[in-house]
């Protein structure tokens, strides 16, 4: 063993190999010295553990893939095709393309953020979207964060710190990646004070459970999941009213952030910003990244009096909104605004296609791609956390290959890569999360896949 240590390069030949040389002309020496070093201490252990020792080719091999891993980005586009509209796995909503050239914008060079160009003196940036929620929500003040996690504990924080907050036990919910309500409430500093149970909660269990210590009353919507049967909820107005009659104010998470009727889509009525607060809610919060169609950011809108104690905060800074996310949320307010979110915010592009327009886009694929792919019916869901259960009718391209998973694992490894989803040693490809801009990266992807 210890000739076979012997066999591995020093640092210094290494480092004088043609490819590795090479690297030292992109990157500063010290750099490419790190990875060299790794790239040994790597063959020592595989050497102990009983392997040959590399040949200097195979540790530039690896030397290069190490450059690679850290020198190029490894988050990139890629074309969805899973018939998830809100994919939380692929970055959720896309946004339209004109608040991505917004974000550009703003990107490239300086911008007027905290600047009042009529003043010629310091500004705030919640002017940039404030005017635009107030106007489409009906609210009397508004503010944006980073995202509705923070949100909700920035309106906790700030209105029940060392107080009772109530909520119904069935709307204690866990949301994505295991964050659970439980836990942004003591995050807060508030107390919960769970009612109810899983299944049955009446307006009579907030109003025994409300002392001199309460806060607020909250409600969740329970926007990843269903009870059904032997239940009982109270409605928002419900707990307005015990709210008024108890002096308590009532806020609430929405979550989705929908702000266009969803029935109208063939889809069940998903509560929208504007009910909530004709509702009488002191405070609502919501996404801008999965109904609203806009990049990643957290809204609140409702009372003056308390959005104004929100802004005030000293975690209000720590959670500000940047300022790509801003240009993004405020253009995607615009469309809204123009009423023309159905034809350029893409979430709900691809909400609004008809069945006979995606069929017609599906047959065009199978008619690319050859006898592997026929058209079946399916169903698109809209994911993110909202419409839990819902689904839209579509038709999927079904591909039928000997080694499915082999297939799957080509696309993924493209330079476009495509993402599909395997249902019955088939790999289905769904057009409606799949913008028409986007089909011929997709099909030269899918034939480059599919010839080996």
């Amino acid at each position: 063993m210890e000739t076979a240590f012997r066999q591995l390069p020093s640092v210094d030949q290494l480092l004088g190999h043609p490819r590795v040389e090479y690297l030292c002309h992109l990157y500063p020496r010290q750099t490419v010295a790190i990875w060299v070093r790794g790239e040994l201490e790597q063959a020592r252990k595989g050497i102990a553990a009983g392997q040959r020792p590399p040949t200097s080719e195979e540790l530039a091999t690896g030397i290069e893939a190490r450059a690679q891993a850290l020198g190029e980005a490894s988050l990139r586009p890629v074309i969805n095709a899973t018939g998830v509209v809100l994919h939380t796995n692929l970055g959720r909503a896309p946004v339209s393309y004109e608040a991505l050239a917004a974000m550009r914008s703003v990107g490239l060079g300086y911008s007027n953020l905290e600047y009042d160009l009529a003043k010629g003196d310091r500004g705030s940036r919640h002017v940039h979207i404030e005017a635009l929620l107030c106007h489409l929500t009906g609210a009397e003040a508004a503010l944006a964060v980073n995202n509705n996690a923070s949100a909700v504990l920035l309106g906790l924080a700030s209105l029940a710190r060392g107080k009772e907050v109530i909520v119904s036990r069935g709307q204690a919910i866990e949301i994505g990646g295991g964050f659970r309500i439980p836990d942004v409430l003591r995050q807060s500093g508030a107390r919960l004070v769970e009612v109810g149970t899983t299944n049955r909660t009446y307006v009579s269990d907030y109003e025994a459970a409300i002392t001199k210590g309460t806060a607020a009353l909250l409600r969740v919507h329970t926007s990843n999941f269903q009870v059904v049967g032997f239940t009982h909820t109270v409605s928002l107005a419900e707990m307005v009213a015990l709210g008024r009659r108890r002096e308590v104010p009532v806020l609430d998470d929405l979550g989705s952030g929908c702000l266009l009727e969803t029935a109208q889509f063939g889809m069940a009525h998903e509560p929208t910003i504007q009910e909530s607060l004709e509702a009488g809610a002191a405070l609502a919060f919501a996404s801008g990244d999965k109904l609203m169609g806009g990049p990643q950011a957290g809204v609140i809108v409702g009372k003056k009096e308390l959005v104004d104690r929100l802004r005030r905060h000293p975690l209000a800074r720590a959670m500000r909104i940047d300022k790509f996310s801003l240009a993004g949320l405020a253009v995607t307010m615009v469309h809204y605004l123009r009423g023309e979110a159905v034809s350029k915010v893409p979430v709900w592009r691809m909400i609004a296609t008809p069945l006979p327009e995606i069929e017609r886009r599906a047959q065009s694929w199978v008619e690319q791609l050859g006898k592997v792919a026929k058209v079946v019916p399916g169903e698109s869901a809209i994911g993110g956390g909202s419409l839990p259960g819902q689904t839209l009718p579509t038709r999927v391209v079904s591909l039928t290959v000997p080694r499915v998973d082999e297939l799957a694992e080509r696309l993924r490894a493209a330079e476009h890569p495509v993402i599909g989803r395997i249902a019955e040693d088939m790999l289905l490809l769904d057009p409606r999360t799949v913008l028409p801009e986007e089909e011929g990266a997709l099909l030269f992807t899918l034939s480059e896949a599919l010839s080996g």
